[in-house]
């Protein structure tokens, strides 16, 4: 259990906060690239923060804060123009830095545009996200992790936003014996319901997690396995502060989880397979919503990600981690949870926290996130996207559009 003050102290992103002062020293996804194909300007949130991203038809990038400086009109409704975006009011006109750089009704020889700024933060463009930092300058380096940048790979971005914290998702991945049980047993009795076979699944025997470079290795041993199977003796890591790296190369995903405040998260799913040898290069990556509950409003448990988006949701808003009853197998939610006050430390020194990459040679060509050849997840291979009959999620086609 966690006292209210710690429990705050660690969900809490808004600027200021402990923790919203560290999950600003990092670069995180703000929206996928052909979402700026569809409308070029869109209004976002993030870590407490009222914004708008933007993209020019010169290619121009911009995230600057939501409202104009003269009569807070929204900047949702402005025009994307090279060298910035232009109040639809009355013409003001922001650079990617925040700065004023025209004021139309003002004289010629003015210089109060000078004076004027609005809130502004660095976006870039990588793997098919736009990703922002909103933390102080200088920036670190945009990590250019292994599936974000190879050329081998064909990619699809799945997204939903979630009603809840983003530490309640977090800590699901730092929890490997849920699977035995959520993804396993359950599985079992909803195939069962369906008069479907059921999936095999085997009991932990042991978990283990080792602190590395980007974040923490989580480890698993099921009944029947030896130590020589890749699940235990390279596992597969959780980047930190705020993502997941699952499955083998040829079939490997990110998930980025990203707050939107303190009791939403949008969540990002990076899905990747091998190219097909000899084929042309992928176009523009299409973009799903993972729909997660039935028409009726019951959550999707006949699905794997339905089934931990019901264990994220279900615990509330903001989780009272005061009333939670923590056992010997949360051993790496236990780890996490100290992970993130030794980085809170560490900020308060002024030193960079985990996973902070500012020397170039770290990131180039990219950076290789270990992840095992072959996944055995409860026999079934990566996840349940092998098993027909236990899908891993239901997608609605955003991009491209749908006739």
């Amino acid at each position: 259990m966690l006292s209210d003050d710690a429990n705050k102290r660690l969900t809490q992103v808004g600027p200021g906060t402990p923790m919203g002062q560290l999950l600003r020293r990092y670069w995180h996804p703000l929206a996928a690239s052909v979402q700026l194909q569809v409308e070029p300007v869109l209004e976002v949130r993030m870590l407490g923060e009222d914004l708008v991203l933007y993209r020019a038809e010169d290619g121009y990038l911009g995230l600057v804060g939501s409202h104009c400086a003269h009569r807070l009109t929204s900047l949702a409704y402005g025009i994307p123009e090279p060298g910035g975006l232009r109040c639809a009011y009355h013409g003001w006109k922001f650079d990617c830095t925040g700065q004023c750089v025209d004021q139309p009704a003002e004289p010629a020889d003015s210089t109060f545009k000078e004076r004027v700024r609005i809130t502004a933060y660095p976006v870039h463009e990588l793997g098919g996200l736009l990703w922002a930092y909103l933390g102080p300058p200088p920036a670190p380096l945009l990590p250019r992790y292994d599936l974000l940048v190879r050329d081998d790979l064909e990619r699809e971005i799945g997204f939903a936003e979630i009603p809840c914290n983003w530490l309640q998702i977090m800590e699901n991945s730092m929890d490997p014996v849920h699977a035995e049980h959520l993804h396993g047993n359950h599985a079992n009795y909803m195939l069962a319901r369906q008069g479907r076979a059921p999936m095999r699944v085997r009991r932990h025997v042991r978990t283990a997690f080792d602190v590395f470079d980007y974040g923490v290795v989580k480890r698993r041993l099921l009944e029947g396995q030896t130590e020589e199977v890749d699940d235990w003796r390279m596992g597969h890591p959780v980047l930190f502060p705020a993502a997941l790296a699952v499955g083998t190369d040829a079939q490997a995903q990110f998930q980025f989880r990203v707050p939107i405040d303190d009791e939403r998260t949008m969540h990002w799913w990076y899905l990747t397979r091998h190219k097909v040898p000899g084929a042309p290069p992928q176009g523009a990556i299409p973009l799903d919503e993972f729909v997660y509950r039935h028409p009726n409003g019951r959550f999707m448990v006949d699905t794997a990600m339905g089934q931990d988006i019901m264990a994220w949701i279900t615990a509330g808003p903001l989780m009272d981690r005061a009333t939670e009853k923590l056992a010997t197998s949360d051993e790496g939610i236990i780890l996490y949870r100290r992970l993130m006050e030794e980085q809170l430390t560490k900020l308060n020194r002024g030193e960079d926290p985990l996973g902070v990459v500012r020397d170039p040679a770290r990131n180039e060509p990219c950076i290789e996130i270990p992840r095992e050849r072959v996944f055995e997840y409860q026999g079934q291979g990566f996840l349940p996207v092998s098993n027909p009959d236990f899908p891993f999620a239901v997608r609605r086609r955003i991009y491209p559009a749908v006739a």
